[in-house]
Order: structure tokens, then sequence, then C-alpha cells
């Protein structure tokens, strides 16, 4: 028993020996977990960093979204307009309106440069034998570019079109015919009819023309009144265009030769030649009412 107990005593120490090998190269192996796994950590964090980053940057490096631009149109050719009642020369006025030249009545407008119109009225009395009555009425309306409405150009062009339509539809206007005309600004035609009143039968002549940015409207009427003879429609109508044509070169003149753009800022480059609507006109500041001045109508023209 005394060898049995020596021999236990003998082997503790060696029990205890090898129990602590064991612990000490678990104790070892511990760090070298808690260092692989954290290193695993980091580079997880490491790598996620990185994508983060890396997206970051491509976001980051990538071309802003363009903001759109402000539409622009192009400059209006045409931003003034002449006196009205000096769009006519004097010998012009002795034709139209011979006892009438000295008798122009200028339209009101609370803007001259985009709206104006004058009147004149003739008769010649003849005593017993009749009269012979004149009418004659300038308007003119100026269209300034806008980025909401378009170009002069294109506002004008449509605005014509509506006057040219209209003149067509007067309350009990008879025989109307309508006769596009050439030469004479980039697009114009007439209208004629006759309007019965009590007066006498008056012949009426309507014109319109546009040139660049403005139209303008010409009304000329005749009548023989007290048993005087009616004039003649066709002699009427080629008097209306050939003033209609001298009121189309003072509205020119009044910009210069070539139209020279004077109307508010809007883009850059002004209108080239006095074109059809093709060749339009640029943003400005404010534009005229879509109506025309009153002066305009045919039907208060012939009263």
């Amino acid at each position: 028993m005394q060898r049995a107990a020596q021999r236990d005593d003998s082997a503790q120490p060696s029990q205890r020996a090898k129990r602590l090998r064991r612990a000490l190269v678990c104790a070892a192996a511990v760090p070298a977990v808690l260092i692989t796994a954290a290193c695993s950590s980091d580079s997880g964090d490491s790598k996620a960093e990185s994508g983060a980053g890396s997206t970051q940057s491509a976001g980051g490096g990538s071309t802003p979204p363009s903001v759109s631009a402000s539409p622009t149109v192009e400059a209006a050719a045409y931003g003034k307009l002449p006196d009205a009642c000096a769009v006519l020369s004097k010998k012009s006025l002795e034709d139209l309106v011979p006892k009438g030249v000295k008798s122009a009545k200028k339209g009101t407008s609370d803007d001259p440069s985009s709206r104006g119109s004058c009147s004149w009225n003739s008769l010649d009395n003849n005593g017993v034998k009749g009269s012979q009555f004149r009418w004659l009425t300038v308007s003119l309306l100026r269209f300034d570019s806008d980025a909401a409405r378009g170009s002069g150009a294109d506002q004008a062009h449509a605005y014509f079109t509506r006057q040219a339509k209209d003149v067509q539809s007067v309350d009990g206007a008879k025989n109307t015919k309508v006769v596009p005309l050439s030469g004479t600004g980039a697009e114009a035609t007439a209208v004629r009819y006759d309007l019965k009143k009590k007066e006498g039968l008056f012949k009426q002549q309507t014109v319109v023309a546009r040139v660049e940015n403005v139209v303008v409207t010409l009304d000329y009427n005749g009548a023989g009144l007290a048993g005087e003879k009616t004039p003649d429609a066709d002699d009427l109508t080629k008097a209306a265009q050939k003033a209609l044509k001298e009121v189309v070169a003072s509205v020119s003149a009044a910009n210069g030769a070539g139209g020279a753009a004077s109307s508010p800022s809007g883009s850059s480059e002004p209108s080239k030649s006095a074109s059809p609507s093709k060749s339009p006109s640029k943003a400005g500041s404010k534009a005229p009412s879509a109506s025309a001045s009153s002066s305009a109508s045919p039907s208060r023209s012939a009263a």
C-alpha cells in the first residue's frame, strides 16, 4: 500500500503538468482566435467602408443633373411705331380724303410704342348735286416677343390672320370679296364689301398687312350722298392698297433701314430681314393686347 501511495503521489505531478500544458495551449489559442475574429471583423468593416466610399465617390464624382434652360425667342425686329397721323404724305391724303387733309384725329393709346391710330374724313359738298364722302383710318399694332406668348412676329401673324377673318364677318356686309396682296410687308390681304346705311351705299375697303412684328390695318370707305354717284369700288381698293404700302414703308423707316431691333431684352439674335413669320423675334418685356384698337373696326369707320 505504501508503494501504491507513492505511485499515486508520483503520478499526480505528472498529471498536473499535463493539465497545465493543456491550459497553456488553450490560453495561447484563445488570443489567436480573438485576433483572427477581430481581423475578420476589421476586414469586413474596412471593405464596407471602402464600398461606401466607392459608392459615395461614384455619386460625388458624377456630373450633377443639368437644369433645363428657360425657353428663349428671338428679339422683335421692330421696337417702336411711327406717329399714325404722319404715316401718309400730304399728296396721298389729298387723293384719299381731298377735303379732309387737316382733319386728322389721333386715337388714344396708353402705349404709343405698341399701338396707335389716326383717322381722317372728307365731305366734298356739291350742294343740290349731292356730296362725296370719304373716311380713312390707319391702325398700328406692334407685338413684343415673350417667352410665354412666343416671338413678336408669330404673335403678329396670328393677329393678322384673325383680323383678316373678322373683317369678313361684319354685320350687313354684302358682296364681300377677299384679295390676297403681294409686295406689301411679309403678308397682306384686302377685303372689300358693300354696306347699306340710311345715308347711302358705302363701299368699304379694309387692307391688312404684317411687317415683321407689326400689323397695319387701313380702313377706307366712300359713298355718294344725297343723290351723288356711288364711287367705284375698284378705284377705292387701288387707292387703299397704295396707301397701305406707304404706311408699311413708314413703319420700317421708323425702325431704321433694316428694321434694327430695339425692343427689350430677350435672347441674342435679332430677326435679319422683313421676311414672313418664319423669321420672328425675341423675348421682350411686354406684348400689346390681342384686341385691336377700336378704329380698326370697319363697321365703325363706315359710320
